[in-house]
Protein backbone atom coordinates (compact mmCIF):
# COMPACT_ATOMS: atom_id res chain seq x y z
CA UNK A 1 0.00 0.00 0.00
CA UNK A 2 2.93 2.35 -0.37
CA UNK A 3 4.92 3.53 -3.31
CA UNK A 4 8.13 2.24 -1.69
CA UNK A 5 7.32 -1.40 -2.37
CA UNK A 6 9.99 -1.69 -5.04
CA UNK A 7 12.67 -0.63 -2.59
CA UNK A 8 11.78 -3.34 -0.10
CA UNK A 9 11.02 -6.06 -2.61
CA UNK A 10 14.62 -6.25 -3.90
CA UNK A 11 13.43 -6.91 -7.49
CA UNK A 12 16.69 -8.34 -8.87
CA UNK A 13 16.97 -10.91 -6.09
CA UNK A 14 13.23 -11.56 -6.05
CA UNK A 15 13.09 -12.28 -9.79
CA UNK A 16 16.15 -14.51 -9.80
CA UNK A 17 14.98 -16.61 -6.87
CA UNK A 18 11.40 -16.78 -8.12
CA UNK A 19 12.69 -17.83 -11.56
CA UNK A 20 14.55 -20.75 -9.98
CA UNK A 21 11.57 -21.78 -7.86
CA UNK A 22 9.13 -21.41 -10.76
CA UNK A 23 11.11 -23.62 -13.12
CA UNK A 24 11.92 -26.19 -10.45
CA UNK A 25 8.19 -26.73 -10.09
CA UNK A 26 7.73 -27.34 -13.84
CA UNK A 27 10.95 -29.08 -14.82
CA UNK A 28 9.28 -32.49 -14.67
CA UNK A 29 6.31 -31.40 -16.79
CA UNK A 30 6.84 -32.40 -20.43
CA UNK A 31 4.11 -29.97 -21.51
CA UNK A 32 5.98 -27.00 -20.05
CA UNK A 33 7.57 -24.85 -22.80
CA UNK A 34 10.73 -23.43 -21.28
CA UNK A 35 11.50 -20.99 -24.10
CA UNK A 36 8.05 -19.44 -23.85
CA UNK A 37 8.33 -19.23 -20.07
CA UNK A 38 11.66 -17.44 -20.35
CA UNK A 39 10.24 -14.90 -22.77
CA UNK A 40 7.40 -14.15 -20.40
CA UNK A 41 9.88 -13.88 -17.53
CA UNK A 42 11.70 -11.17 -19.47
CA UNK A 43 8.50 -9.17 -19.89
CA UNK A 44 7.64 -9.65 -16.22
CA UNK A 45 10.93 -8.00 -15.26
CA UNK A 46 9.48 -4.60 -16.10
CA UNK A 47 7.78 -3.28 -12.99
CA UNK A 48 5.94 -0.04 -12.32
CA UNK A 49 9.13 1.89 -11.59
CA UNK A 50 11.13 0.48 -14.51
CA UNK A 51 10.93 2.62 -17.65
CA UNK A 52 13.92 0.92 -19.27
CA UNK A 53 16.21 -2.04 -18.58
CA UNK A 54 19.45 -3.35 -20.08
CA UNK A 55 20.08 -6.96 -21.04
CA UNK A 56 22.36 -7.25 -18.02
CA UNK A 57 19.66 -6.01 -15.64
CA UNK A 58 17.14 -8.39 -17.17
CA UNK A 59 19.60 -11.28 -16.91
CA UNK A 60 20.12 -10.56 -13.21
CA UNK A 61 16.41 -10.44 -12.52
CA UNK A 62 15.61 -13.58 -14.49
CA UNK A 63 18.64 -15.55 -13.34
CA UNK A 64 19.49 -16.33 -16.96
CA UNK A 65 22.75 -16.03 -18.97
CA UNK A 66 23.09 -12.69 -20.72
CA UNK A 67 23.48 -14.44 -24.09
CA UNK A 68 20.09 -16.12 -23.61
CA UNK A 69 18.49 -12.84 -22.61
CA UNK A 70 19.95 -11.13 -25.68
CA UNK A 71 18.25 -13.65 -27.97
CA UNK A 72 14.98 -13.31 -26.06
CA UNK A 73 14.97 -9.50 -26.13
CA UNK A 74 15.78 -9.48 -29.85
CA UNK A 75 12.86 -11.83 -30.54
CA UNK A 76 10.48 -9.85 -28.35
CA UNK A 77 11.57 -6.64 -30.07
CA UNK A 78 10.81 -8.08 -33.51
CA UNK A 79 7.36 -9.09 -32.26
CA UNK A 80 6.65 -5.64 -30.83
CA UNK A 81 6.64 -6.64 -27.16
CA UNK A 82 9.83 -4.66 -26.51
CA UNK A 83 11.32 -1.51 -28.01
CA UNK A 84 15.11 -1.23 -28.31
CA UNK A 85 16.54 2.23 -27.71
CA UNK A 86 19.69 2.32 -29.79
CA UNK A 87 21.16 5.42 -28.16
CA UNK A 88 21.59 3.70 -24.78
CA UNK A 89 21.06 0.01 -25.57
CA UNK A 90 18.13 -0.29 -23.18
CA UNK A 91 14.71 -1.83 -23.68
CA UNK A 92 11.23 -0.70 -22.76
CA UNK A 93 7.86 -2.40 -23.14
CA UNK A 94 6.34 -2.18 -26.59
CA UNK A 95 2.86 -1.54 -27.91
CA UNK A 96 2.06 -5.24 -28.18
CA UNK A 97 2.13 -5.39 -24.36
CA UNK A 98 -0.15 -2.36 -24.22
CA UNK A 99 -2.62 -4.09 -26.54
CA UNK A 100 -2.68 -7.16 -24.30
CA UNK A 101 -3.12 -5.10 -21.14
CA UNK A 102 -5.85 -2.95 -22.65
CA UNK A 103 -7.73 -6.04 -23.79
CA UNK A 104 -7.66 -7.51 -20.31
CA UNK A 105 -8.68 -4.29 -18.56
CA UNK A 106 -11.55 -3.83 -20.99
CA UNK A 107 -13.00 -7.16 -19.84
CA UNK A 108 -12.88 -6.17 -16.19
CA UNK A 109 -16.29 -4.56 -15.93
CA UNK A 110 -16.02 -4.89 -12.18
CA UNK A 111 -13.58 -1.95 -12.26
CA UNK A 112 -16.31 0.34 -13.60
CA UNK A 113 -18.70 -0.84 -10.92
CA UNK A 114 -16.14 -0.56 -8.17
CA UNK A 115 -14.54 2.79 -8.88
CA UNK A 116 -17.25 5.20 -7.62
CA UNK A 117 -17.76 3.04 -4.53
CA UNK A 118 -14.02 2.92 -3.91
CA UNK A 119 -13.64 6.68 -4.35
CA UNK A 120 -16.41 7.33 -1.83
CA UNK A 121 -14.67 5.06 0.68
CA UNK A 122 -11.31 6.71 0.00
CA UNK A 123 -12.83 10.11 0.77
CA UNK A 124 -14.46 8.82 3.96
CA UNK A 125 -11.34 7.06 5.25
CA UNK A 126 -8.75 9.52 4.00
CA UNK A 127 -6.75 6.54 2.77
CA UNK A 128 -6.08 4.67 -0.45
CA UNK A 129 -8.59 2.11 -1.70
CA UNK A 130 -7.35 -0.38 -4.29
CA UNK A 131 -8.65 -3.33 -6.27
CA UNK A 132 -6.13 -6.05 -7.04
CA UNK A 133 -5.43 -9.43 -8.60
CA UNK A 134 -2.66 -11.88 -7.78
CA UNK A 135 0.37 -11.94 -10.06
CA UNK A 136 2.85 -14.57 -8.86
CA UNK A 137 3.81 -13.61 -5.32
CA UNK A 138 2.44 -10.07 -5.53
CA UNK A 139 -0.92 -8.36 -5.74
CA UNK A 140 -1.26 -6.23 -8.86
CA UNK A 141 -3.46 -3.14 -8.59
CA UNK A 142 -5.95 -2.79 -11.44
CA UNK A 143 -7.81 0.15 -9.90
CA UNK A 144 -6.86 2.62 -7.17
CA UNK A 145 -8.55 5.62 -5.57
CA UNK A 146 -7.12 8.16 -3.14
CA UNK A 147 -8.82 10.47 -0.72
CA UNK A 148 -8.12 14.18 -0.64
CA UNK A 149 -6.12 13.85 2.59
CA UNK A 150 -2.51 14.90 2.13
CA UNK A 151 -1.30 11.68 3.76
CA UNK A 152 -3.07 9.33 1.33
CA UNK A 153 -0.58 6.89 -0.18
CA UNK A 154 0.36 7.39 -3.82
CA UNK A 155 -0.54 4.16 -5.55
CA UNK A 156 -1.63 3.75 -9.15
CA UNK A 157 -2.81 1.03 -11.49
CA UNK A 158 0.10 -1.34 -12.04
CA UNK A 159 1.50 -1.02 -8.53
CA UNK A 160 2.47 -4.27 -6.81
CA UNK A 161 2.68 -5.19 -3.15
CA UNK A 162 3.80 -8.44 -1.52
CA UNK A 163 1.25 -11.22 -1.26
CA UNK A 164 2.32 -12.57 2.13
CA UNK A 165 2.47 -9.47 4.33
CA UNK A 166 -0.11 -7.09 2.88
CA UNK A 167 -3.78 -7.08 3.84
CA UNK A 168 -4.88 -7.40 0.20
CA UNK A 169 -2.53 -10.31 -0.46
CA UNK A 170 -3.64 -12.08 2.70
CA UNK A 171 -7.28 -11.60 1.68
CA UNK A 172 -6.54 -13.44 -1.56
CA UNK A 173 -4.77 -16.22 0.34
CA UNK A 174 -7.68 -16.54 2.75
CA UNK A 175 -10.26 -16.84 -0.02
CA UNK A 176 -8.78 -19.31 -2.51
CA UNK A 177 -9.07 -23.07 -2.12
CA UNK A 178 -6.86 -24.67 0.53
CA UNK A 179 -4.76 -26.53 -2.05
CA UNK A 180 -4.00 -23.38 -4.03
CA UNK A 181 -3.19 -21.49 -0.83
CA UNK A 182 -0.82 -24.29 0.25
CA UNK A 183 0.97 -24.27 -3.11
CA UNK A 184 1.48 -20.49 -3.03
CA UNK A 185 2.63 -20.59 0.59
CA UNK A 186 5.24 -23.16 -0.40
CA UNK A 187 6.53 -20.76 -3.06
CA UNK A 188 6.69 -17.98 -0.47
CA UNK A 189 8.60 -20.25 1.91
CA UNK A 190 11.09 -21.27 -0.78
CA UNK A 191 11.62 -17.64 -1.75
CA UNK A 192 12.70 -16.67 1.79
CA UNK A 193 12.92 -19.58 4.23
CA UNK A 194 14.65 -17.37 6.81
CA UNK A 195 11.68 -15.01 7.06
CA UNK A 196 9.10 -17.79 6.72
CA UNK A 197 8.71 -18.51 10.49
CA UNK A 198 7.73 -14.85 10.91
CA UNK A 199 5.53 -14.69 7.80
CA UNK A 200 3.55 -17.90 8.22
CA UNK A 201 1.69 -16.95 11.45
CA UNK A 202 0.48 -13.76 9.79
CA UNK A 203 -1.03 -15.73 6.90
CA UNK A 204 -2.64 -18.26 9.22
CA UNK A 205 -4.11 -15.46 11.33
CA UNK A 206 -5.40 -13.80 8.18
CA UNK A 207 -7.34 -16.92 7.22
CA UNK A 208 -8.97 -16.89 10.64
CA UNK A 209 -9.60 -13.12 10.52
CA UNK A 210 -11.24 -13.38 7.10
CA UNK A 211 -13.64 -15.94 8.56
CA UNK A 212 -14.37 -14.23 11.89
CA UNK A 213 -13.82 -10.51 11.26
CA UNK A 214 -14.76 -10.55 7.60
CA UNK A 215 -11.48 -8.88 6.61
CA UNK A 216 -7.76 -9.53 6.69
CA UNK A 217 -5.40 -7.11 8.40
CA UNK A 218 -1.88 -5.80 8.15
CA UNK A 219 -1.01 -3.41 10.94
CA UNK A 220 2.60 -2.41 10.46
CA UNK A 221 3.61 -5.85 9.15
CA UNK A 222 4.32 -4.95 5.55
CA UNK A 223 5.56 -1.44 6.29
CA UNK A 224 5.89 -0.50 9.94
CA UNK A 225 4.05 2.81 9.49
CA UNK A 226 1.24 1.49 7.24
CA UNK A 227 -2.08 -0.05 8.32
CA UNK A 228 -4.63 -1.74 6.10
CA UNK A 229 -7.60 -4.09 5.90
CA UNK A 230 -8.92 -6.02 2.89
CA UNK A 231 -11.66 -8.31 1.68
CA UNK A 232 -11.54 -10.73 -1.27
CA UNK A 233 -14.38 -11.79 -3.55
CA UNK A 234 -15.12 -13.83 -6.65
CA UNK A 235 -16.10 -11.81 -9.70
CA UNK A 236 -18.15 -13.10 -12.63
CA UNK A 237 -17.14 -14.18 -16.11
CA UNK A 238 -14.59 -16.73 -14.96
CA UNK A 239 -12.32 -14.01 -13.59
CA UNK A 240 -9.92 -14.90 -10.77
CA UNK A 241 -10.38 -13.97 -7.14
CA UNK A 242 -10.00 -10.23 -6.55
CA UNK A 243 -9.57 -8.21 -3.38
CA UNK A 244 -10.13 -4.63 -2.21
CA UNK A 245 -8.07 -2.98 0.47
CA UNK A 246 -8.14 0.26 2.41
CA UNK A 247 -4.80 1.46 3.71
CA UNK A 248 -2.67 4.38 4.66
CA UNK A 249 -0.32 5.81 7.26
CA UNK A 250 -0.85 4.34 10.71
CA UNK A 251 -0.87 7.88 12.09
CA UNK A 252 -4.19 8.59 10.37
CA UNK A 253 -5.66 5.11 9.95
CA UNK A 254 -5.65 3.42 13.33
CA UNK A 255 -6.58 -0.21 13.86
CA UNK A 256 -9.68 0.89 15.77
CA UNK A 257 -10.82 3.25 13.00
CA UNK A 258 -10.26 0.69 10.25
CA UNK A 259 -12.09 -2.13 12.02
CA UNK A 260 -14.81 0.00 13.60
CA UNK A 261 -15.66 2.61 10.95
CA UNK A 262 -14.12 1.52 7.66
CA UNK A 263 -14.77 -2.23 7.73
CA UNK A 264 -18.58 -2.06 7.47
CA UNK A 265 -18.29 0.19 4.41
CA UNK A 266 -15.71 -2.06 2.80
CA UNK A 267 -17.89 -5.14 3.33
CA UNK A 268 -20.85 -3.27 1.84
CA UNK A 269 -18.85 -2.47 -1.29
CA UNK A 270 -17.85 -6.11 -1.73
CA UNK A 271 -21.45 -7.22 -1.24
CA UNK A 272 -22.58 -4.78 -3.94
CA UNK A 273 -19.90 -6.00 -6.35
CA UNK A 274 -20.79 -9.63 -5.74
CA UNK A 275 -24.49 -8.88 -6.24
CA UNK A 276 -23.72 -6.98 -9.43
CA UNK A 277 -21.65 -9.88 -10.72
CA UNK A 278 -24.49 -12.31 -10.11
CA UNK A 279 -27.00 -10.00 -11.81
CA UNK A 280 -24.75 -9.72 -14.87
CA UNK A 281 -24.51 -13.47 -15.39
Amino acid sequence: MADIEHKTDRPAVHHAVHHAVHHAVHKEDRHFVTALARGLEVLACFRGGDAMLTNQEIAQRCGLPRSTVSRLTMTLTKLGYLIHLEDNGRYRLGTACLALGSSILARLDVRKMARPLMQELAEFSGGTVSLGLRDRLSMLYIESCRGTAALALTLDVGSRIPLATSAIGRAWLATVAARERHDVMEQIRELDDVAWPRIRPGIEQAVEDHRTLGVTCSFGEWQKDVNGIARAFQADGGLPVMAINVGGPASSLSKEFLLGEVKPRLLDIVAQLEAGSLAAR
